[in-house]
């Protein structure tokens, strides 16, 4: 008996042993499912961090930008006084706009041949600037003054006659020099305010930046001056400007008094350039002054 049993015994320890293999694969094939749909319904999924989370480590993240810093207001207009005196010009005169803003300004016009010609060329680059014209030149060209303003540019005063010399005469006499040229542009221009002087071949003294305030004026002087009247090459004029510029420079050229070729053509250079690294604006005019619909007194969309 005890040897007829031993076949037996073999086979049913070897059915044992293959259910225990088949038991052992089908459990761990149904733990490994069990798993897996685990992690696909809960663990490792991305839906269980908060939603700011997620949105930092997506891939179309899109990060807070801070809010804009408020932009400048006006620096002349009704019931403003004129600037304040700033340290290093010539007898308190600006040498900047007290803004980030670069204002280029033109002197010595309106010229009846060089003046279409500048405004023209700043139209293309949609830029606006600041024209110091002589009130003579104003009275004998009304139709470039108003041109100037329509285009949404600011006048200055430059004196009636181009006397660079106004400055010694006393305070009397240069107040009726600069009434008699400020006739001259609000004559042509009867919208325009007039919120600055300058003294032309920059010959300031206190009686000039005196009468200048007590017009309601302020002395405009300048940071960057290419010197294009002496008649250099254009780009050494270019090259004097676009190196020279800096936030708030006040940048002197002409448009009058000469022959303005080379500083027409220096003008598209300097265009070009500052236009991609500045803000190029007029100085602000005042209130009186239309300035063009949808724009604020810097030229830029806004009130």
């Amino acid at each position: 008996m005890r040897a007829g049993s031993a076949p037996g015994n073999r086979r049913r320890a070897i059915i044992t042993a293959l259910v225990l293999t088949v038991v052992i694969l089908v459990g761990g094939f149904l733990l490994g499912h069990l798993a897996g749909s685990r992690s696909r319904t809960g663990l490792g999924d991305r839906s269980d961090l908060p939603k700011t989370s997620r949105d930092r480590v997506g891939p179309h993240a899109r990060l807070a930008l801070p809010p804009l810093p408020p932009r400048p207001q006006p620096i002349t207009g009704p019931d403003r006084p004129p600037l304040p005196a700033e340290k290093g010009g010539p007898f308190g005169s600006r040498l900047t706009t007290g803004t980030p803003e670069i204002a280029l300004t033109f002197d010595d016009g309106p010229d009846e041949v060089w003046t279409p010609q500048v405004l023209a060329l700043l139209r293309d680059y949609g830029v606006r600037a600041t024209f110091c014209m002589i009130g003579a030149k104003a009275a004998k060209h009304p139709q470039l003054v108003r041109d100037v303003v329509a285009d949404g540019h600011t006048l200055c005063n430059h004196s009636w006659s181009h006397d660079v010399w106004l400055g010694l005469r006393d305070e009397q006499a240069v107040l009726a020099d600069m009434r008699r040229a400020n006739e001259a542009l609000t004559g042509a221009a009867p919208s325009a305010r007039i919120s600055y002087y300058r003294q032309p071949g920059g010959n300031w003294s206190p009686v000039v930046v005196a009468a200048a305030r007590r017009l309601g004026m302020t002395a405009l002087h300048w940071r960057v001056d290419p010197n294009d009247w002496k008649l250099g090459p254009s780009y050494r004029i270019a090259a004097d400007v676009t190196e020279q510029a800096a936030p708030g420079a006040i940048v002197l050229l002409h448009d009058g008094g000469g022959d303005r070729g080379r500083t027409l053509s220096a003008l598209r250079t300097i265009l070009a350039n500052l236009i991609t690294r500045f803000h190029l604006a007029p100085l602000p005019p005042g209130m009186e002054q239309p300035r063009p619909s949808g724009t604020d007194w810097f030229g830029r969309p806004g009130q």
